[in-house]
């Protein structure tokens, strides 16, 4: 068989299951897009390579599997940095493929050249400068087996625009990169968990995003029922337990219900399932769950005890720990530590105040859960609006909610947004932002309305950087600086300039119903929600602080143990 490399490269997508692909085309990969013309794979046209990458990001978060963007040379590389760093923080499996000047003229600072391979080192899991089309061969599946093994992550593919245009001949195509299996576990350990388990008075399960990947949610919520120990989550683990469930505590850390990290506090076994004890979960690492023995089990050996040193740490695939555990565990009521959970929760409840005001913070989140089915996927861009929606919706299947994580980007939320859709169809996909994220990436509205993807940008709208402001009341004697738009743009108006349908619950004589009938329309819609400057998200553990220390605006009486 004969092909160019860019040809060739399609068709390794292709045998990957590669549907979807965003990008942007330039100088560099004219000859991929000119080969992807023949391709069944659909190119999905971004209006900037960072929403590019977070568009494949959206589709890898929803479906679990590996996803595909597209750059060109230099500032298209360099653009699509963000999004990469942001998939390898958060685990991501994604496989950006750039497009580089012709091998002889890499090092002449040619125009558009730039060092992708040296720039993405630190931020990705692998990457390749491919010096021939022959290498693609076995290029393009490793880099989705490494994507897509142990603990996922990014790798860019960089292919000088010569290898793209060279003729190659091949016999047989490879086959497609799957994730090497997940190491292999002792039988032993499992068997000092169980004890551990079975003999703890107050033991607790802190979940992150380790859990979603190795769709191990149901077996989280079988042991934990069976052995009635309460769940909590990190901000990327939340829906791996239904947030009615009466064992699950919600979100740690920061922004947590006064009575989740009090509970932490005395604990006495902590079963931390693929979580790397970021410090916005654990607030001062050494004063972090005092009277717990740690049982960390992580895919990834490098996160055992780089932040907290377990009492037993296991390198493996959570849900093969917690299959495995399954039948060594004793049936347990701990009515005592139930009972104790009972008491904080109604001593220390998550205050929601104006949760029946479309306009204000809470209210439009419950306002908004209340609408939707319990299918809809929700993202969310970064700031108070995602402390607000972490607390407050009532999140019930793992990968329902997509939101940036360890890297904290802003602009995230809208062309993960599109990514969803595009990989859930069917699905109503709701993205919660604040006028600081969405002007971050505001371009992709365009690629919204092109790809009539079902999603509703629903924005709380202050005229600020929100959370910048909070920090600056609290912690910096109220000088604010920097923090406020001063001006103020006409949103609706803006995305109806994008072809989007646009509401303004300010303006709108009945709020709710307008939310439930834009919520119901289908294709792209924007929904404006202006809400009051000085609204705060409530609790909060001051920087550096431990968890214990709080601020919350409201006294509490004092319960002792």
């Amino acid at each position: 068989m004969q092909a160019t490399g860019a040809q060739l490269l399609t068709t390794l997508l292709e045998r990957q299951s590669i549907d979807i692909v965003a990008g942007i085309p330039g100088g560099a990969n004219l000859p991929l897009y000119d080969a992807l013309r023949a391709s069944r794979i659909r190119h999905v046209l971004a209006r900037h390579e960072q929403g590019a990458g977070f568009i494949a990001q959206g589709i890898a978060r929803a479906s679990g599997r590996p996803a595909v963007c597209f750059g060109t040379s230099g500032p298209g590389a360099t653009n699509l940095l963000t999004a990469i760093a942001d998939a390898k923080l958060d685990s991501i499996p994604l496989v950006a493929i750039t497009g580089q000047v012709p091998r002889a003229m890499i090092g002449t600072d040619a125009f558009q050249e730039i060092d992708t391979y040296g720039l993405t080192v630190p931020i990705t899991k692998h990457n390749y400068l491919v010096r021939s089309a022959a290498e693609l061969l076995e290029v393009i599946p490793d880099a989705f087996r490494v994507a897509a093994s142990g603990r996922p992550g990014p790798v860019v593919v960089d292919v000088p625009k010569d290898v793209q245009n060279e003729t190659v001949e091949f016999g047989v195509l490879p086959e497609p990169g799957h994730a090497d299996p997940p190491p292999q576990f002792q039988a032993s350990d499992v068997a000092r968990v169980a004890t551990l388990i079975n003999e703890a008075q107050r033991p607790l399960f802190l979940v992150g995003a380790g859990v979603v990947v190795a769709n191990a949610s149901a077996a989280l919520r079988r042991l934990a029922e069976t052995a009635s120990i309460p769940v909590a989550a990190t901000l990327l683990g939340l829906g791996v337990m239904p947030a009615a469930h009466p064992l699950f505590l919600g979100m740690v850390g920061m922004h947590a219900a006064r009575c989740t990290n009090l509970l932490l506090e005395e604990c006495d076994l902590l079963l931390a399932l693929g979580i790397r004890f970021d410090d916005r979960a654990t607030g001062k690492a050494a004063a972090f769950c005092p009277q717990a023995k740690i049982v960390h089990v992580d895919i990834d050996a490098s996160e055992l005890g780089k932040i907290k040193q377990p009492f037993l740490g296991i390198e493996a695939d959570v849900g093969d720990i917690l299959r495995a555990l399954e039948p060594n565990v004793v049936a347990t009521p701990r009515r005592d530590w139930i009972r104790r959970i009972q008491q904080l929760r109604a001593a220390y409840p998550l205050a929601t105040p104006g949760n029946g005001d479309p306009l204000q913070p809470y209210g439009i989140i419950r306002h908004s859960a209340a609408l939707l089915d319990g299918d809809a996927i929700v993202t969310s861009d970064v700031g108070q609006h995602q402390m607000w929606v972490a607390q407050a919706f009532p999140f019930t299947w793992p990968r329902q909610w997509l939101t940036s994580g360890g890297l904290g980007t802003m602009g995230f939320g809208l062309p993960a947004a599109i990514g969803a859709a595009l990989a859930h169809p069917a699905k109503t996909v709701v993205c919660f932002t604040g006028d600081g994220s969405l002007l971050m990436n505001l371009q992709e509205l365009a690629t919204a309305a092109e790809e009539e993807v079902n999603i509703k940008v629903i924005l709380l709208n202050n005229g600020h950087l929100g959370l910048v402001r909070q920090q600056q009341q609290l912690f910096y004697g109220g000088r604010y600086h920097a923090s406020r738009f001063h001006a103020e743009p006409d949103f609706a108006l803006i995305a109806r300039g994008f072809n989007v349908a646009a509401h303004d619950l300010g303006t709108a004589d009945d709020p709710v119903a307008t939310l439930a009938a834009a919520l119901c329309t289908q294709g792209p819609c924007l929904i404006n929600v202006p809400i009051a400057a000085e609204a705060n998200v409530y609790p909060m553990v001051p920087p550096g602080a431990a968890n214990r220390d709080m601020i919350d605006g409201g006294p509490h009486a004092d319960l002792g143990a």
